[in-house]
Order: C-alpha cells, then structure tokens, then sequence
C-alpha cells in the first residue's frame, strides 16, 4: 500500500488511512485485503486503493500452475493491486468548490494559465508579446522536465476576462496570470491561486521561481488542509454505540472504537447505522490507548477499526 498511498498524498494531496479489511469487507476469494481509506468533505470514506492476497484460491480455481525448483507442480500465489478511475472523484471530492475543480499542481495538464487584458489592438499585440515571452521562459522546452511549467494563453478574441476567469477556475487550473498594458508597463504581473483565489502582484524578473515556491505552497497547503479536515473529523473517544449512531446521522466522520471481531455486531452496526468497518488500521493510524471494550457490546475488543459511512 506504500506506492498507492505515496501517489495519493504526494501527487493528489489526499491523505489516506492504510489498515487490513474485514472478513465481510475484504475481497471474495482472498486471504487478506488492504485498503486506503480516505476522507471526502462530505465526510464520508471513500476506498481510494486496495490490494488483496489472493493465495492459490484463483490459481486452483482456473488451474494455473508451475513447476517449483523441487519438481513438483504447485498453484501459483496471486496478489491483486488496483486503484480505478474512482481517483476522479476522490481528486473532485476531496479539494473541489462550488466554483469547480481544484487540482493539485503535480496533476494538473495545465498548470499556470496565461489571460492577457486589453482593449486596443496595438495593447492586444503588445500584451501578447510579453504573454509568449513568459510562456517560453516558465514553459521552455530546453528547460528540464522538473524546471519546466505548463503554461497556457487563453488569447481567445471575443471572449471577456472574466469569462475565461470562470472558464479556467471550473478546470482547476492552479495559478491564473493576469497581464495588462499596465503590468507590461511596471515589469509586473498578478498571479492568482486557485484554492484561495488569493491575489499577488509579482515582478517578471525571477517569474521561474516564484511560480515554482507558488505551486509548491499550494500543494503542501491542500495536502494540509485535507489533513486537518479528516483529523478534526475523527472521532476517538466516543462513549458508546448511541453516540457512534448520532455521528453517523449527524456530522459524520471516522469513529475509531474497538469491536470484539463478531461479524454479527459487525452487520448489525451496518444495518442500524449504515456505517461499515473501512478497515483495521495500521499501526500508525491506532489511537495512542488502544480501546479495551467493544463499542456495541461491552466485551473485550479484539480490535480497534474504523466506522463510517462509504461511498
């Protein structure tokens, strides 16, 4: 799970939960699942990645053998890995707004859009001029992949400002930048974020660099606030099955509570709350006091998981 989960915090900036599933919520026919569990804002969980231990059921199952370094003829061992095209949801749900989609910049195509302002035409060529000029300096082919920036000019004619504001703001793109005859003028620009729409008026000389500390910030920031989301939405030190039961029909979130490993209080808790155990966490993830008492029935927990509402 450690090369799902480093792709989904590292380049989504959607922190996850790693831990083994249930019985009843593991894969059909395998030994073990293990899953990432991550929190929407809506929060509930969402399975962003699982990877099962098939051991040789499969392998019995549609006769795929080998022959061991004894001879012998054996069932082959079979793993499952997976993450599927429900990363674009999570990527949606996890940093989306009532204005569009926010992308984090390591995923976005398109990472620095270009809307130059003018109103005459010998203003349009002159800002068109100074548009390509940025463009090839933060986007140059010569440079290296890990210097170079995606840049693109919305020089569309007939199309206002703040249209391709909106236009750009629905896709995600990560950093708009504003460019007049003004700007042209004082050696400037303004660059606007789009997780805070937060405005900076910025000198072209260096551009590279501050474009690059702006798309670092921004992704550690929505990493950041993802994390503290999901944190101030876990609940550890819920009482009893009554106030597991008012989280779920209520705020929602992560209950962290210990279970005695019976899949009947395990289905019970499914069927009353339509909450599922999202997985037994890895140790990283335990509550610093791991809980001694099933939260449903009072008997000694066999271990502590993690209750919530799925997708």
């Amino acid at each position: 799970m450690g090369v799902y989960r480093r792709f989904m915090e590292e380049w989504m900036a959607m922190p996850v939960v790693t831990g083994q599933k249930s019985e009843s919520e593991k894969f059909a026919g395998a030994l073990r699942t293990y899953a990432c569990e991550a929190m929407m804002q809506d929060n509930r969980a969402l399975q962003a990645g699982t990877s099962h231990n098939l051991g040789q059921n499969f392998a019995k199952a549609f006769d795929l053998t080998f022959q061991s370094e004894a001879g012998t003829i054996e069932h082959a061992w079979n793993t499952s890995w997976g993450v599927s095209t429900r990363m674009i949801g999570g990527l949606i749900m996890t940093h989306g707004d009532d204005n569009g989609l926010v992308c984090p910049p390591k995923l976005a195509p398109v990472e620095v859009v270009i809307v130059p302002i003018y109103r005459k035409d010998e203003e349009r060529a002159q800002v068109l001029e100074v548009a390509e000029r940025i463009r090839a300096e933060i986007g140059g082919r010569e440079r290296g992949l890990e210097d170079r920036v995606s840049v693109h000019i919305d020089a569309r004619d007939g199309v206002k400002p703040g249209a391709k504001y909106y236009h750009w703001e629905l896709k995600g793109v990560p950093l708009r930048l504003e460019i007049g005859p003004r700007d042209v003028a004082s050696n400037q620009c303004v660059l606007v974020r789009r997780d805070t729409r937060a405005k900076q008026v910025v000198s072209l000389d260096g551009l590279l660099g501050t474009v690059h500390a702006l798309l670092d910030t921004m992704q550690g920031d929505l990493f950041a606030a993802a994390t503290a989301r999901r944190e101030a939405n876990s609940h550890r030190n819920v009482r009893s099955y009554d106030e597991l039961r008012q989280i779920m029909e209520g705020p929602g979130g992560f209950v962290y509570a210990g279970w005695n490993g019976d899949p009947a209080v395990e289905a019970r808790v499914k069927e009353e709350t339509k909450a599922t155990i999202r997985c037994i966490p890895d140790p990283e993830f335990r509550s610093a006091e791991a809980p001694a008492r099933c939260l449903v029935t009072g008997e000694p927990a066999k271990h502590e998981v993690i209750w919530a509402r799925a997708y």
